[in-house]
């Protein structure tokens, strides 16, 4: 009985791992991908300055006294942990983008930034500073790219992006990859769009998803994985078999204490 047994549990093994590797394997038929397809995944790819963001704006010259009104000392907010200044290491002063779009900058005022790349922001600031200093060379950057991916990763985390540039693979990668039971067909990525949410499904056994307008990510994103549909039933066989021993349990120790009492009454009985 126990070799059946152990032959009947190897063959639904084996049946059943038949089925894994389609559902976990990444960018499935990737090999069998046309030149075409190729030159679709082509994509530029650019971080737009929205309200919230966090911005450190370094103006440089040759003469360092002539732009230094443009960069304030910092105080408050050190940006990807920095150290003070007097350890070595530089910091600039952090600049909020208000709800309007707007950052209030030194001798200019207010600029308006938001939706602009941060190439473009680069160019409109040194466009304007150009007067006071004409080599001034003006450098925005995002400290407070931040996204997040939770669900089924090894690691659940909210990670903040220094170069403000990340993929959807990169960020499962920093998650240490998915777990086996990861629906890696229907990875959910909710986006903020100016205080307006959307969400899209992305398929990461699918190689055209490096085509998606998703595949990179912007700040604030944040990326569920759900679990897979085997994870899922085990859960609720799982919640069943609790039940089920919960009421075995109860029923048991029903039956426990009325033997109890009934062998009380009849040694009583007995005695009598």
């Amino acid at each position: 009985m126990k070799s059946k047994a152990g032959l009947m549990l190897c063959i639904i093994l084996s049946v059943s791992s038949c089925g894994v590797p389609r559902d976990v394997t990444y960018f499935q038929g990737i090999d069998g991908l046309s030149r075409q397809q190729w030159e679709a995944m082509k994509q530029t790819y650019h971080t737009t300055i929205c309200a919230d963001d966090m911005l450190t704006i370094n103006v440089s010259s040759w003469d360092p006294t002539v732009v230094a009104p443009f960069n304030p000392p910092a105080y408050g907010y050190y940006p990807q942990g920095e150290k003070d200044v007097n350890e070595g290491v530089q910091n600039h002063y952090s600049y909020l983008v208000d709800r309007g779009g707007d950052i209030n900058f030194p001798i200019l005022g207010q600029v308006h930034l938001a939706g602009l790349t941060v190439l473009e922001a680069n160019r409109k600031l040194q466009g304007l500073i150009v007067k006071y200093a004409p080599d001034a060379l003006v450098n925005v950057q995002i400290v407070n790219f931040k996204v997040g991916i939770f669900g089924e990763v090894v690691r659940t985390n909210m990670y903040t992006i220094p170069n403000s540039r990340i993929s959807i693979l990169d960020l499962i990668a920093m998650a240490g990859d998915l777990t086996i039971n990861a629906n890696r067909k229907n990875i959910l990525l909710i986006r903020d769009n100016d205080g307006l949410k959307e969400h899209v499904r992305l398929d990461i056994t699918d190689p055209n998803i490096m085509a998606s307008p998703f595949f990179y990510l912007k700040q604030n994103d944040m990326v569920y994985v759900e679990p897979n549909k085997a994870k899922i039933r085990n859960a609720n066989y799982s919640s069943a078999q609790q039940y089920t021993l919960t009421i075995f349990s109860t029923i048991m120790t029903g039956v426990n204490v009325l033997s109890t009492i009934i062998l009380a009454i009849t040694s009583q009985t007995r005695n009598n």
